[in-house]
């Protein structure tokens, strides 16, 4: 009798998007575009492209504006020159036959004026500074982000608008979709939750202030995509970059009870605090009504994310929790991941030292099945 099939290698159709297996490749920066300009080139292509049999490939944060830049050597889709790079990577993975959507970031206060247009302050919803570190260059090493100035109310359509147009500069790039980064405690994030948000006026305060950035932003990317085309990631446990909410639970329902009802194909949930620990009985049940609110309001999947193994992963397909797994390290050692979770294995081991910046090592060199197993 042959083995049960792997509920992970099943396909799976979320909007518009139709995958065959439910192996979805996590958004993971690796600081490695063209200077200047922060433009993506072919060794990025080479690298996305090697990782074709992804369900969906989720491509790293990239700034939809310089504003909203944080860190060194991160892509960009505001400029010509980055949408002709990001063109070289969805033609490469379509000739190998994959799926590619864009994520579309602005990182808000986790910045440095170093890295901001003309050395001005970087924008928050409120002058909290955050307790956090980013890098300008290879030479600074990490420093703490600078104090954020707090956007004007008039100011905040601006960044609707600049998430619209990085939307608008994806489909230019031939991008199959894209999904909005409304995790992690960046911009959008800390527009959401309590912990920094404390404004007065219509873009603060009550939970549906605070959530009316998110929306705002996502209505305008499916203005450009259609709803089939557009996924939304939050963090809703998750404390990163200085980031907290004093009612996480129902802050994120109601987020995602919205963003359901705009018809979203996925909610992409990083469902662990940073360290990687199990969540509390609490958050998991608040991750199952955040699911439920988002496909129970008309969203269409839910893409689980952060600490998943090969194991626990099949078990959240086949116990109905996901709808796919987001795989983050798996996928920088393991560039053919599906086949080796068709095979039982092996699983190549990553190499942290190789994870930010620097050349091939660590990117483009890790073997596929059919060739030795890499071993660092």
């Amino acid at each position: 009798m042959s083995a049960p099939a792997n509920p992970l290698l099943s396909p799976v159709s979320m909007g518009d998007f139709r995958a065959p297996n439910r192996v979805f490749m996590a958004p993971l920066t690796r600081s490695r575009s063209k200077q200047p300009g922060d433009i993506p080139w072919e060794m990025n292509a080479e690298y996305y492209a090697q990782r074709a049999p992804s369900g969906l490939i989720i491509a790293e944060a990239t700034q939809v504006s310089p504003q909203g830049k944080g860190y060194a050597y991160t892509p960009g889709i505001h400029s010509e020159e980055q949408v002709a790079g990001w063109r070289l990577v969805t033609d490469a993975v379509h000739a190998a036959g994959g799926r590619i959507a864009l994520q579309l970031w602005h990182v808000g206060r986790i910045s440095h004026v170093d890295l901001q247009p003309d050395g001005q302050r970087p924008v928050a919803p409120t002058s909290a500074r955050a307790k956090s570190k980013t890098y300008t260059s290879h030479e600074s090493g990490m420093l703490d982000v600078s104090e954020p100035r707090a956007l004007e109310t008039s100011e905040v359509p601006g960044i609707v608008e600049q998430f619209r147009h990085g939307a608008e500069m994806a489909k230019a790039a031939g991008f199959d979709g894209v999904e909005i980064h409304g995790a992690n405690g960046y911009l959008l994030d800390q527009f959401t939750r309590d912990g920094v948000n404390t404004r007065d006026d219509e873009w603060g305060g009550s939970v549906d202030n605070r959530t009316r950035l998110g929306v705002e932003v996502a209505e305008a990317v499916v203005g450009v995509w259609g709803e089939g085309r557009v996924g939304y990631r939050v963090s809703p446990y998750n404390t990163f970059n200085d980031l907290e909410d004093s009612d996480p639970r129902t802050t994120f329902v109601r987020l995602s009870e919205r963003l359901g009802g705009l018809g979203l194909a996925f909610l992409h949930v990083v469902e662990r605090p940073i360290d990687g620990s199990e969540p509390t009985p609490e958050a998991a049940a608040g991750l199952v009504e955040i699911r439920d609110a988002f496909k129970g309001s008309g969203g269409s999947g839910y893409v689980a994310n952060c600490g998943y193994t090969p194991e626990s992963g099949a078990e959240a397909i086949a116990s109905g929790h996901a709808d796919a797994i987001a795989y983050g390290k798996l996928f920088i050692s393991n560039p053919d991941l599906p086949e080796r979770l068709r095979r039982g294995g092996p699983f190549a081991e990553w190499n942290r030292d190789t994870f930010y910046g620097g050349t091939h090592e660590g990117y483009t060199d890790q073997p596929a099945l059919s060739e030795p197993v890499w071993n660092p």
